[in-house]
């Protein structure tokens, strides 16, 4: 089993967006924007999806790393850190998931 957190991932992220688009997936993505960065989540997540439906156990697996990372890239191309994301499910944690969506929704 991998010591490899999203941590490590957005840091990652971070590196490869300070390199040329020539050699960096990461930032090409980045500077085409954040549009297209959700848009390419957005392809990844529905490939998700369908793998877990209909594809084998390997297959989620690689579509849920795809989800992870560009999930990772949408927000950093935001300025939204990991650390700002754990802070929200954390205080999410302080009540259940039924009561928090009626909140939202009246809200």
């Amino acid at each position: 089993m991998s010591n490899f957190t999203l941590h490590d991932l957005e840091k990652r992220v971070e590196m490869r967006a300070q390199e040329s688009a020539d050699v960096s997936y990461t930032r090409r993505l980045l500077d085409r924007g954040v549009a297209q960065c959700a848009k390419k989540l957005g392809e990844e997540a529905v490939e998700a999806v369908i793998a877990a439906i209909s594809e084998e156990r390997e297959r989620v697996i690689g579509e849920a790393a795809d989800v992870l990372y560009h999930l990772i890239v949408l927000l950093h191309a935001r300025g939204i850190t990991l650390d700002e994301v754990e802070a929200e499910l954390g205080a999410r944690t302080r009540q259940s998931g039924l009561d928090e969506k009626a909140a939202r929704k009246s809200g």
